[in-house]
């Protein structure tokens, strides 16, 4: 549902403004059957414009989002610290457009599409290149990080016996909007206690690092996906 909401909320975006902030609460689940998704502008300013999204089903609302857009422009003198990490790519041939099958990345192991492979204790890289979120019409890179992002939780929590957690929100920040067909989640950390865990992770394609995703997640145990035993469905998203 990230996916559709980033859709309905890009078109406020103003010219000369970028999605810096998503943010969707996930509060209900959405059946696979029509909904109704509305927004509106809340705050339009020179530098700054805010958006609010909802989708309802059968007169109930399901999921909600909030969007930030900001002004682009000249950076400000000075240096900065920034974390100087090197961002795994695969190889070239994944960059294909239309849309192909995720890879993912443990530890120091190779790219691989095998999920049994990747369901260990080992830091998760998602590589994917999706393709289009309505049939016939282009995926924007704001889509395409919404999406993404909407996977932080599996990234942060895909451990040695699958993914325990379901995330209740998702939040992605953006310092400008993706390059090419492709986009990478880095798990960056994860913090967790009585059954409540924080995932964050980096969002990046091959150019470098585009933003931050973070999900507030609980629980799942009594339904807990074991991702030796799925497929890439798992990873989709809308």
């Amino acid at each position: 549902m990230a996916g559709m909401l980033a859709r309905e909320l890009e078109t406020h975006c103003p010219e000369g403004f970028i999605p810096a902030r998503l943010t969707v609460d996930l509060y209900q689940p959405v059946d696979n059957a029509a909904f109704d998704l509305r927004s509106t502008v809340v705050r339009r300013g020179s530098r700054i414009t805010v958006a609010d999204a909802a989708l309802s089903q059968d007169g109930q609302q399901r999921v909600r989002a909030t969007a930030v857009f900001l002004t682009t422009g000249t950076e400000p003198p000075g240096q900065l610290w920034s974390r100087d990490e090197p961002l795994p790519v695969p190889p070239q041939e994944s960059a294909v457009p239309g849309g192909t099958p995720p890879l993912f990345k443990s530890g120091d192991r190779d790219w691989s599409e095998d999920f049994a492979a990747n369901q260990n204790a080992d830091r998760k890289i998602s590589w994917q290149n999706l393709p289009p979120l309505v049939a016939g019409e282009p995926i924007t890179g704001f889509q395409r990080a919404a999406i993404l992002g909407d996977s932080t939780n599996h990234v942060c929590h895909w451990g040695t016996e699958g993914a325990g957690y379901i995330n209740a929100d998702v939040t992605v920040a953006l310092s400008r909007l993706p390059i090419g067909c492709e986009l990478g989640l880095r798990a960056d950390n994860t913090i967790a206690s009585a059954g409540v865990s924080i995932g964050s992770a980096t969002l990046y394609d091959r150019i470098g690092p585009v933003g931050t995703s973070v999900v507030s997640t609980l629980s799942n145990a009594r339904r807990q996906i074991d991702f030796a035993a799925t497929t890439s469905a798992a990873f989709g998203g809308e």
